[in-house]
């Protein structure tokens, strides 16, 4: 069952992602690190990137999830709760839910930890009230040796698009299923771009109810909110 609270028209959708964007600025003085700045959480957001990895680039989907998490800080409150990102990329969900008060695990495939941690540090040292810890995650893998379920309860599971490696969607649902126990809140930001994530979607829906809480058309991103099924949303 799709549950859906907020579909704004197209004057308000451009708006929005005008406002979205505007978080974002470019270095005044060109260097030889490649990096992208932001603004949220009161803060100035530094983000080294690289362009021959997918998780190395900040895509629009983590903008609109640090916007809807930075304007409804009241409503879905950050402060002590314990939040982990799959697939984090460049990590700037991560540090924006650290800034916001919250306990992060931040993780994501070898190859892109060493970038993920220098931004971390770099944009959450001596800023936050919980350092936060980055860790390696395959999706589908060594779930219960590295994140077991008797210890590892997170409030919230944080995601934004990860559903763009096909070959890997069963090891995506895998992973989303035993990292949500009963009252786990997912907030997930997703890009539509091919049928392959309508598939995806079907076969999430029979293990967690999901409710649209923002829809970006002109960005085609929609933003969701799930929990397990028969709990309450």
């Amino acid at each position: 069952m799709i549950f859906i609270i907020l579909l704004p028209g197209k004057n308000e959708d451009e708006q929005a992602v005008a406002e979205i964007m505007r978080r974002r600025f470019s270095p005044a003085v060109l260097t030889n690190i490649s990096w992208e700045g932001f603004h949220f959480a009161d803060h100035e957001i530094k983000i080294t990137e690289a362009t021959e990895c997918y998780g190395a680039v900040v895509w629009p989907s983590a903008l609109v999830l640090c916007h809807f998490l930075e304007t409804n800080a009241e409503q879905y409150s950050l402060v002590d709760k314990s939040v982990i990102e799959i697939g984090a990329g460049t990590g700037l969900v991560s540090i924006v839910a650290t800034l916001l008060g919250a306990r992060v695990t931040a993780t994501d495939l070898p190859e892109v930890l060493g970038n993920l941690q220098y931004n971390i540090l770099k944009n959450t040292k001596m800023k936050c009230k919980h350092q936060p810890q980055v860790k390696e995650l395959s999706w589908g893998v060594d779930l219960e040796k590295n994140f077991p379920k008797s210890l590892c309860h997170f409030d919230y599971i944080m995601a934004a698009d990860v559903v763009y490696y096909h070959p890997f969607l069963k090891e995506l649902l895998l992973t989303f299923h035993h990292l949500c126990q009963d009252n786990t809140v997912i907030l997930w930001a997703m890009r539509f771009r091919l049928d392959k994530e309508n598939q995806f979607m079907g076969r999430f829906q029979e293990l967690f109810d999901l409710e649209v809480i923002s829809n970006f058309p002109s960005l085609n991103i929609t933003l969701y909110k799930a929990m397990r099924k028969g709990k309450m949303m």
